[in-house]
């Protein structure tokens, strides 16, 4: 018998869920059956969908070898660190993701991660200490493209990463803003409005700006505010608020009302990106998620309404604003203030 008392960093789960991430390599029916037969909750047998408490005890019923088995816990990747710290504090760490970097691991590439150097600074730290942890891994709650720059926020507890993981996902709790560089010359603040159809084969979208009812049903809604804030030699440089959150939004909400992002290969101008390419060595989409406001916070973030947190635009990026607009971040006024700044 295995005999397992739950902590801080594990309640407020559902028992499947916990025992999925306790057993990394079992089958998932292998944990139903081990719940239907092998498990009790605090004496009793639990739910599938029955969710734990701090100070629960769990008994499973198997062998040690079995449990061993079927642990198998990954160790953490050493990797050197990249990115820089926008806000830290005992429950969230918000990052600066820089250029070529994935949020996350992926099957081409596991080991040198955001996500991954964000933890090993958490064990250099002493914040997060492994084998103490039975489930529980710090983890981000918003993702950025690998060639988009800017914050990502990592929750460094379980209800840290539940809470935030709630405000990113509802309306109202946090807005999020980014800089780009597009296209043409924008003189007007624009809202969009659209149903995002993607093609998984090519990993593109398709702005549709109507959507039958039927297509409703399945494709995405969109919402994009875009602002400009500088227009120059026909180039905009613009602040992006997302209302949604989807695939490629920014870049092909924007280029579908031709204001294609500076550099983005997919949806982009191929003409004026070799030009860039040519004088800037920009490689990719001209994208920087610049600000995060929290307007609304729940419990225990309570701490965080009415904060906001800024990253200054990379090197590369202000070296081809300083090129088009001249002295750009004295002529902006408030989006100087708040690109020049490392935190509000």
């Amino acid at each position: 018998m295995i005999k397992l008392t739950i902590t801080k960093n594990e309640e407020n789960q559902r028992i499947d869920k916990f025992l999925k991430k306790y057993f990394r390599k079992a089958p998932l029916s292998y944990i139903y059956k081990l719940i239907r037969k092998n498990t009790k909750l605090n004496g009793k047998r639990p739910e599938q969908g029955t969710k734990l408490s701090e100070g629960d005890e769990l008994c499973l019923y198997i062998s040690e070898e079995d449990a061993e088995s079927y642990r198998g816990k990954e160790a953490v990747s050493k990797v050197k660190r990249s990115f820089r710290i926008a806000y830290e504090d005992e429950n969230l760490l918000i990052a600066e993701k820089p250029f070529g970097l994935l949020t996350h691991g992926t099957r081409e590439e596991k080991r040198n991660t955001l996500a991954n150097q964000v933890i090993g600074y958490l064990i250099q730290t002493g914040e997060y200490v492994p084998s103490a942890e039975r489930t529980f891994v710090p983890s981000p709650v918003n993702r950025l493209d690998r060639n988009t720059t800017g914050l990502v926020i990592f929750g460094k507890n379980y209800a840290a990463v539940q809470t935030l993981s709630r405000m990113i996902r509802e309306r109202g709790f946090v807005s999020k803003y980014y800089l780009t560089l597009v296209c043409g010359e924008l003189l007007e603040t624009l809202t969009l409005h659209g149903w995002m159809e993607k093609d998984e084969v090519a990993n593109r979208v398709t702005v549709k700006k109507n959507a039958s009812e039927e297509e409703k049903n399945t494709f995405k809604q969109m919402e994009t505010v875009v602002r400009p804030v500088l227009c120059a030699k026909g180039y905009t440089l613009a602040e992006i608020e997302l209302i949604t959150g989807r695939t490629h939004q920014i870049r092909a909400h924007l280029a579908s009302e031709g204001y294609p992002i500076v550099g983005d290969g997919k949806y982009g101008n191929a003409a004026v990106n070799r030009k860039i390419k040519q004088r800037f060595g920009l490689s990719a989409q001209f994208l920087h998620a610049y600000r995060l406001v929290f307007k609304r916070s729940l419990a225990p973030l309570e701490y965080l309404k009415g904060k906001s947190f800024s990253s200054s635009l990379p090197p590369n990026l202000n070296a081809v604003c300083a090129d088009i607009f001249g002295e750009w971040e004295n002529a902006v006024g408030e989006y100087g203030n708040l690109i020049k700044n490392d935190q509000n």
